[in-house]
């Protein structure tokens, strides 16, 4: 009985072995897990670097900005200095509202 056993145990064992990966099987997964990797560092950077662009595109379009005010600031002083007289524009006067009549009591309408 003993020897019966002790086949049964080395064979189960070889077989447990024989049914590990391979080394083929190991490099495989090895390759997968780097690809994997090399995979989200490249995204990674990817963003980074859209990130920086849309810094250096809103940067870019706050000085155009700046630079429009400004220019529009410019042209108008330079306006104003060619026109002459004074800064603030001429209005018509208003007309004046003439005061409603009051109506005492037993006078009537009219």
């Amino acid at each position: 009985m003993k020897k019966v056993f002790t086949l049964v145990a080395i064979a189960s064992m070889s077989t447990l072995v024989s049914c590990g990966p391979s080394a083929e099987e190991k490099a495989a997964k090895e390759k997968a897990t780097q690809d994997s990797i090399a995979a989200v560092e490249a995204a990674k950077a990817a963003e980074e670097a859209a990130k920086a662009q849309a810094t250096a595109d809103s940067t870019a379009a706050y000085t155009a900005a700046e630079e429009a005010k400004a220019k529009a600031t410019q042209d108008s002083i330079d306006a104003a200095k060619t026109k002459g007289g004074s800064s603030k524009p001429k209005t018509a006067p208003k007309p004046k509202e003439e005061a409603p009549k009051e109506v005492k009591p037993g006078q009537g309408r009219g």
